[in-house]
């Protein structure tokens, strides 16, 4: 390359990348994200026919239209198969096979008939071989190819069926490699694609049932404690006060998860959902009854089961109608644990999980994500009863 031309493709390169920029911002395709070859790729190799076109028109050709001919259907045979080979079931069909067969024959019919640069149709035949045969099969089919080749080319032109032979075995070996790797590249890309996707779609699940069941609970407990407040406030003024520095408190709270959910950081505590369940459900006016044995948890353990009583406890205080108590009991062993939340309330208004990706059957897939299990029904004395069991070293699912 001379220094002027090197120069002017400098001097155009910014502009290039410019333009490639801005096309993939717009949401076209730059140079990095131009999918495989297609067979448009294959056409202009049909160019090595030209010297078996030259002697044609030359008239150094017996029988020039059988050559004319035998040219016109390889070509044609040709551009059908390499236009086909890029597609799967294109790939695969009969009729491409069938060309391909026919590709072999009429190269080989010219070559034993002319010789000379009519041998060059065996290197086209290999790129065609290469294109529509991938994986091992390629090795067998190209040999054969190359053994044919070499054998009429030795029989016509002497020593040049080393170079005969070797062309047409490599042609489409390589033909074959390069397509086999776009195509691999063109997987892992889609690949790629489905799991940002799929990671997308987590992070989405994540976020709505963290928010459903933190804003569930808190906006219930301002509710439970805006009427405490309402309640007390004409004859106990300080106890009034109370609840509303409550409502503050929890308030606060509630921003400090949700921002802690956006990000993904937001780690539950059963310590802190016990605390919490105790002033939702004595400020609705239902006594709390909390029981707990067994060892230390594990803090992805404590988070679950923190999430649970958040959802139980919410439950009760929106729809335990009637309930006077609620118990709440956590049993671990050396193994599980189990966690019962149970109010004695007239009827079970709360139905057993239900719906997708929230509330107690968004509870119900974390839990058998992490090998435990969540049922909900009618107690066993009326109201409702929701029961969880866990393994003591569950996998945290609360968050990816």
């Amino acid at each position: 390359m001379s220094p002027i031309v090197d120069k002017g493709w400098k001097s155009d390169w910014p502009a290039r990348r410019a333009e490639w920029r801005a096309v993939k911002k717009a949401g076209g395709r730059g140079p990095e994200s131009m999918g495989p070859p297609n067979g448009f790729a294959l056409l202009p190799w049909l160019l090595m026919g030209m010297g078996a076109f030259s002697n044609l028109i030359k008239g150094e050709t017996d029988n020039p239209w059988v050559g004319g001919l035998s040219i016109l259907t390889f070509n044609s045979l040709y551009i059908y198969v390499v236009l086909r080979a890029f597609d799967p079931k294109s790939r695969e069909a009969l009729s491409t096979k069938l060309a391909l067969a026919g590709l072999g024959l009429i190269a080989g019919f010219m070559s034993v008939m002319y010789g000379g640069p009519w041998l060059l149709f065996f290197m086209l035949t290999g790129l065609a071989t290469g294109a529509v045969i991938r994986g091992p099969k390629v090795g067998r089919a190209m040999l054969v190819l190359a053994v044919l080749a070499g054998g009429i080319a030795a029989w016509k032109d002497g020593w040049n069926a080393i170079n005969i032979a070797y062309g047409t075995l490599i042609s489409g070996l390589v033909t074959s490699a390069i397509l086999t790797l776009a195509d691999t590249v063109k997987e892992l890309r889609a690949t790629r694609q489905e799991l940002a996707r799929t990671a997308v779609e987590k992070e989405r699940l994540r976020f709505s049932r963290d928010l459903h069941d933190l804003l569930g609970h808190t906006l219930s407990v301002i509710v439970v404690k805006s009427e405490a407040a309402r309640r007390l406030a004409p004859r106990d003024l300080d106890a009034a006060l109370t609840q509303v520095s409550d409502i503050e408190s929890v308030g606060r709270q509630a921003l400090t998860e949700i921002r802690e959910a956006v990000s993904g950081y937001r780690e539950g505590s059963l310590s802190t959902e016990l605390d919490g369940a105790r002033s939702a459900l004595s400020a609705a006016g239902i006594e709390p009854v909390v029981r707990q044995s067994g060892p230390p948890l594990e803090p992805q353990t404590e988070a679950l089961l923190g999430w649970v009583v958040r959802e139980a406890v919410t439950n009760v205080v929106r729809h335990g109608e009637g309930a006077a108590r609620c118990t709440i009991s956590v049993e671990g062993t050396a193994e599980r644990v189990r966690l019962e939340v149970v109010d004695d309330g007239r009827a079970p208004t709360v139905q057993a999980p239900t719906g997708s990706g929230t509330g107690l059957k968004g509870l119900t897939e974390r839990l058998a994500t992490a090998g435990g299990s969540l049922t909900a029904g009618p107690g066993p004395r009326g109201g409702f009863a929701v029961r969880a069991e866990l393994p003591v070293g569950a996998r945290d699912v609360a968050a990816p």
